[in-house]
């Protein structure tokens, strides 16, 4: 597909005719559709999606001086929307629209293309609405004509109840959670928590944590000021800060014990057939003397759940450290795969974002989960499988 994507009047009706079709799925199920600005305050989005959106997200500047952008994806205004409006839960909004975003691997790729999706809001019966946001992104596809695709999932909230049951340092713990999917970025995070210093700056971050909180802000503050020309990305001064002030507290701990390293390597590398997984997850914790039944029977219960679609749970399969791209996912996550001219395509995916509504001003956490298709990889699937 063109970067620049043109489309001809047999494209735009075979577009709308497939979002019709989901769309109306969507409505059978109670989703109600909206749709925000496609401008947005650039804040929403590069202080709650993570780095890999920072980096993908265009912004501008308006004539006002307010930082904006093209919104890269439509989960984060409708969830502030709802958060602002003050409605009551649950929610179950449905859309279709265009989203931007720069795509620096793969160039040929279109830096804008039409998502379709849902969110579930608020429900208080967490397992219910996976299976009912899950159930859902299957039916749309069917409702689109696609029926050749393979699922990936995977749960954060599996890997978080692991870290709770082991003994680990609670200023640890977070950051475990938070980065466990970021491959290489946790292997030397975890490297360091077990080992200790290995290079003089990870030495000197230590002998600040050995400082107070205070006196280790105002150290970390006046070498920064010694560098003020250093390039700082998209963070502030004050994620900077947070950051070094972490790392010089991890430095300074204690060190983690080499059994527990072992216990969260192997589970981390468990990934295949979801079913073999979640046996292998199984025999592992038990070795271990953990238990994880509540997570492990949530997952059996989603596997249910697509066999009764369906799906056949060969085309199933499960990574234990699969979190997708977006940081404010916090528990169960899915992809969908097919293939089209090009080979395999990424054509749907969500999960599980509980403290998303609490970041963008909600007064308590408020129960999250949703899905985004990309409709062009759909169409385009749907041709190569031999579809209209």
């Amino acid at each position: 597909m063109a970067a620049f994507p043109y489309f001809d009047t047999a494209a735009i009706e075979a577009l709308n005719d497939q979002a019709a079709a989901i769309l109306n799925c969507f409505a059978a199920h109670g989703y109600t559709r909206e749709e925000p600005s496609v401008l947005q305050p650039a804040d929403i989005f590069l202080d709650r999606s993570g780095e890999e959106i920072r980096r993908r997200t265009f912004t501008l500047t308006d004539p006002s001086g307010r930082e904006l952008c093209l919104r890269p994806d439509l989960t984060i205004p409708i969830c502030k929307m709802v958060v602002e409006s003050g409605a009551a839960f649950p929610q179950r909004i449905c859309y279709n629209g265009l989203a931007f975003r720069h795509q620096p691997n793969e160039p040929h790729r279109p830096t804008q293309f039409f998502q379709a999706g849902a969110e579930l809001l608020g429900l208080e019966d967490r397992a219910k609405g996976e299976i009912e946001i899950l159930s859902l992104t299957v039916e749309a596809l069917h409702a689109a004509d696609l029926r050749d695709f393979d699922l990936k999932i995977g749960d954060l909230a599996l890997f978080g109840a692991l870290v709770d049951a082991l003994d680990v340092p609670a200023q640890w713990r977070a950051r475990l959670k938070r980065h466990f999917w970021r491959a290489g970025y946790f292997e030397a995070l975890l490297n360091r928590l077990t080992h200790g210093a290995a290079t003089d700056t990870q030495r000197l971050l230590g002998s600040l944590g050995g400082l107070s909180a205070a006196e280790s802000r105002s150290a970390i503050e006046g070498l920064m000021d010694m560098v003020a020309d250093a390039p700082q990305g998209a963070r502030t001064r004050e994620e900077i800060v947070e950051r070094l002030m972490e790392q010089a507290a991890d430095a300074a701990a204690l060190r983690l014990d080499p059994k527990i390293t072992r216990v969260i390597t192997s589970l981390l590398n468990v990934s295949g057939s979801a079913q073999t997984a979640l046996a292998e997850i199984r025999s592992l914790t038990a070795n271990a003397g953990i238990k994880l039944d509540a997570p492990l029977a949530a997952m059996e219960a989603r596997l249910a759940a697509l066999k009764s679609l369906g799906i056949d749970p060969s085309r199933v399969t499960f990574a234990a450290r699969f979190g997708r791209n977006m940081e404010y996912y916090t528990g169960f996550v899915f992809e969908l795969w097919s293939r089209d001219a090009e080979g395999k395509v990424q054509i749907a995916g969500g999960g599980r974002y509980d403290t998303l509504l609490e970041a963008l001003g909600a007064k308590r956490s408020i129960p999250a989960v949703g899905c985004a298709m990309r409709t062009e990889r759909i169409l385009a699937a749907r041709r190569f499988a031999g579809g209209a």
